[in-house]
């Protein structure tokens, strides 16, 4: 299924992105560079990560924070996770992460 929306990122105060299950490292790259562009704009965001086994999205949070904060604005980013858990009749596990950064 493919479903196509557009919004202005103005018109959004908590951008919110996901990473899906099967993504590899380079969209955790693309992931990073993309959450630190946004954060020059903006004071928060939001990601869910999910995986089809319970230490996916933890796994894929340990490296992309390993990413962001390699970058020189990286060391003012700050994490707090948020809600994480499994979809009831699925293979799907999920966490919240918010990141915000220190001007």
């Amino acid at each position: 299924m493919r479903l196509e929306y557009g919004f202005k990122l103005e018109e959004c105060d908590t951008p919110r992105f996901a990473v899906e299950a099967v993504e590899g490292i380079g969209k955790l790259f693309t992931l990073a560079t993309l959450v630190l562009n946004v954060l020059a704009t903006k004071q928060r965001i939001e990601i869910v990560f999910h995986g089809l086994n319970p230490e996916d999205p933890e796994r894929k949070i340990v490296a992309f924070k390993e990413i962001a904060n390699s970058a020189p604005s990286g060391d003012g980013l700050r994490y707090e996770t948020g809600v994480s858990g499994r979809v009831p009749g699925s293979s799907s596990y999920f966490q919240w992460l918010t990141v915000t950064i220190e001007r």
